[in-house]
């Protein structure tokens, strides 16, 4: 029996989405520095969330594969990793990631993250609305667990036409 796809053969996964404050576009190996130096700078915010990732002693090196996964997944159109930018593309400033579940009730789940000085400025919830209206507004899901909210946070969501 053929598995359904996770998104539609003749879907596109958005490429990019601009706001005022923030672009969100595929992460790529091209971000690894960038990418590393927030992950470093707010481990101790996801250690608080009971995550063991990163690793104590977690390498740029380690960090250049993660990005090589998930660059490789959004190619194959698996998952869908986006990197968060500054609008001048010179910092990362957080990360979402767009994967299959098998929840039952969701077709999706999305996980986001905001470096620590980012989150300190009251960047979260910006994003986690901005995606939220991104997901019901662009993509092809019916609805979307989101992981870490409001217990899960099954949202329905409703596709414009």
């Amino acid at each position: 029996m053929k598995k359904t796809p996770f998104i539609p053969e003749d879907f596109e996964a958005p490429p990019i989405l601009e706001t005022e404050r923030f672009r969100l576009r595929m992460l790529s190996v091209e971000d690894v520095e960038k990418d590393y130096e927030a992950v470093m700078e707010t481990q101790a915010y996801f250690h608080s969330w009971g995550s063991t990732w990163p690793r104590e002693g977690f390498t740029i090196e380690e960090n250049l594969a993660d990005l090589e996964q998930h660059q490789q997944e959004f190619l194959d159109r698996k998952a869908f990793a986006y990197t968060v930018v500054s609008r001048d593309e010179e910092r990362v400033l957080g990360c979402v990631y767009i994967n299959p579940t098998e929840r039952e009730g969701a077709d999706a789940v999305a996980h986001m993250w905001v470096r620590q000085s980012e989150y300190d400025l009251g960047m979260d919830p910006v994003l986690f609305q901005t995606v939220r209206d991104w997901l019901a507004s662009s993509w092809p899901f019916s609805a979307v667990y989101y992981h870490g909210r409001e217990q899960g946070m099954l949202s329905l969501v409703r596709n414009q036409e």
